[in-house]
């Protein structure tokens, strides 16, 4: 089953959707500026904590490419946020992943 324990809530997102927690933006440039919190850009990579059972397709389902765990990018403004127990997720359809970034 899809479904991830988040501070003692159980998510299971629908159909396609991915529940994903945004990875924390750089505090610093690359030429070692500190950057403050009005400064950081929206974080455009997360890390997956749960997924649907997939998208329905003539009365079947058709599973998700991504899977929990994975790391993927994902546009500036997809998916809707929420916030629960205090930590921030995104929830957004499959369709809003750029791409899953190989820990290779």
């Amino acid at each position: 089953m899809a479904k991830k324990e988040a501070a003692a809530l159980t998510l299971k997102p629908l159909d396609d959707r991915v529940v994903v927690q945004p990875l924390e933006a750089e505090e610093k440039t690359s030429g070692g500026i500190l950057l403050p919190d009005t400064a950081k850009q929206k974080p455009q990579q997360g890390k997956v904590i749960a997924v649907g059972l997939g998208k329905r397709e003539k009365a079947e389902r058709v599973p998700l490419d991504v899977k929990e765990g994975d790391t993927i990018l994902f546009g500036k403004y997809s998916g809707q946020d929420i916030k629960l127990d205090g930590q921030e997720y995104l929830i957004m359809r499959e369709d809003e992943v750029l791409a899953v970034l190989d820990s290779k």
